[in-house]
């Protein structure tokens, strides 16, 4: 396929892909709705959740954006909103409340780092209170949610971006260069991968040791979860335990489905399945440590048909790679956060024989008719494949995926513009098969979803 009519292909499924999620709201409001904001402003932010990827964003947010201004943070634990004022000023504004934010109207934006639980709580409040909205991800914290946040976000006409930082990075961008060249062929298997071997990476979290019911908020922290007695580990180890996070497919998986989207295009999986098992982290944790999903990828107008494997390893006591690989019928891309490998292989059109081949075992004269016709059929220049191309790049040192991501949220916001690298609708469609991914581990069932709809099909 050539390089424009692929184009051209691309932007018609997309915007086939708009339409059939034109039931979920009206169109967006943009001229009414949309602030814009004068290059020579700062945009002024706050943070909702200081734990350790709010404190990240933030640094991040400071980095891509240096005119923007970080005024307020809020918090549900004490030490937190102590530790905000002595890295960031002492003049920012603090408070458990995320509504007393949200009640500013000298805020801009929010950024959302908050346990999965209260994604779409605090978003949806956010964008009725007529914020700009990062959110990390994954979006949402079960598959239903997802199109009420959609349809908060059109109706809004804010700016949204949700948080997977990794697709803003000079590496992925030069494997969506690469794949939508064509220079791997068509498309046929995805692998990616995420293990990690200690503690913290698989999420013990330190505790402070003045953690209580007077120094945090246990009641709001819990929101719509089941009320439980206060256990500090369940606060500042939250990704441990379904009722609050998504274990390592809202954590990890998401990254990785993100980044094959990105790259390819792809608005999701139809058929997804998992396996995995609870091996070492056996701590009070009811999520699994080790994760291996297989998702069937549908042929569309922009990439053949394709399965991709995912998996995530918290005993991976061997040698960690942690990469992806997109194969194809002429090569492969491989590629992390900071590097690319492209390898291209092409098989020449005649097929050879001899060697490990039904051919020896045929009789002499058969063999002598077999290479006359086999001579007349293949001429000698279509037995020789191309040499083996490999295609190395290595982001530039001063690359910062983190504060690009934002930098796209902040130019989005001055331009008065919805059109995110990661806008609900793409963060969704990465979201949704990540939670199906974990559906499919506890129901020990197969989950049909259509990405197109974005919704599970009921059988």
């Amino acid at each position: 396929m050539n390089p424009t009519r692929r184009k051209f292909l691309r932007n018609v499924t997309a915007a086939s892909a708009l339409l059939a999620t034109e039931s979920i709201a009206k169109p967006f409001n943009i001229i009414k709705d949309l602030k814009k904001i004068s290059p020579n402003d700062k945009i002024r932010f706050a943070t909702i959740g200081m734990g350790i990827q709010g404190n990240q964003d933030t640094k991040a947010a400071l980095r891509g954006a240096p005119d923007a201004e970080f005024v307020a943070a809020a918090d549900l634990y004490d030490g937190r909103l102590t530790r905000v004022k002595e890295v960031f000023g002492k003049d920012i504004f603090t408070t458990r409340d995320y509504r007393q934010i949200l009640e500013r109207k000298d805020i801009d934006a929010v950024l959302i780092v908050t346990p999965d639980h209260w994604h779409d709580h605090i978003t949806k409040a956010s964008l009725q209170a007529g914020k700009h909205v990062y959110c990390e991800k994954p979006m949402v914290h079960h598959i239903n949610e997802g199109l009420s946040v959609i349809d908060a976000w059109k109706k809004s006409g804010k700016t949204m971006q949700i948080g997977s930082q990794r697709i803003s990075s000079a590496s992925f961008k030069e494997a969506k260069r690469l794949f939508q060249a064509g220079e791997i062929g068509e498309i046929n298997y995805v692998e990616s991968n995420n293990d990690r071997f200690n503690s913290i990476g698989a999420w013990n979290y330190s505790i402070p040791t003045d953690a209580s019911q007077t120094t945090l908020d246990w009641d709001q922290f819990l929101g719509d979860a089941p009320k439980v007695p206060f256990e500090a580990k369940r606060f500042f180890r939250w990704r441990n335990y379904r009722d609050y996070g998504t274990g390592v497919g809202g954590d990890l998986f998401v990254h990785l489905i993100t980044g094959v989207h990105f790259v390819t295009n792809s608005l999701g999986p139809e058929r997804i399945m998992s396996s995995g098992e609870l091996s070492y982290w056996k701590d009070g944790r009811d999520v699994p440590d080790v994760l291996v999903s297989i998702l069937d990828y549908p042929k569309t107008d922009i990439h053949a048909n394709f399965q991709m494997v995912l998996r995530v390893n918290f005993a991976n006591a061997g040698a960690i790679a942690n990469n992806t690989r997109l194969i194809g019928t002429e090569g492969q891309i491989e590629f992390t956060e900071n590097n690319l490998v492209l390898t291209k292989k092409k098989l020449p059109k005649a097929p050879g024989f001899g060697g490990y081949d039904s051919y020896n075992t045929f009789s002499e004269s058969e063999q002598k008719e077999f290479k006359k016709q086999y001579d007349a059929q293949y001429p000698e220049d279509t037995r020789k494949a191309d040499p083996v191309k490999e295609v190395k790049f290595t982001a530039p040192k001063e690359d910062d995926a983190h504060a690009n991501h934002f930098a796209d949220f902040f130019d989005n916001i001055k331009k008065g513009s919805v059109g995110t690298v990661e806008d609900p609708i793409f963060g969704f469609r990465a979201a949704a098969p990540v939670l199906a991914c974990n559906e499919s581990y506890f129901s020990k069932k197969i989950i049909n979803w259509d990405p197109v709809a974005m919704k599970v099909k009921k059988k």
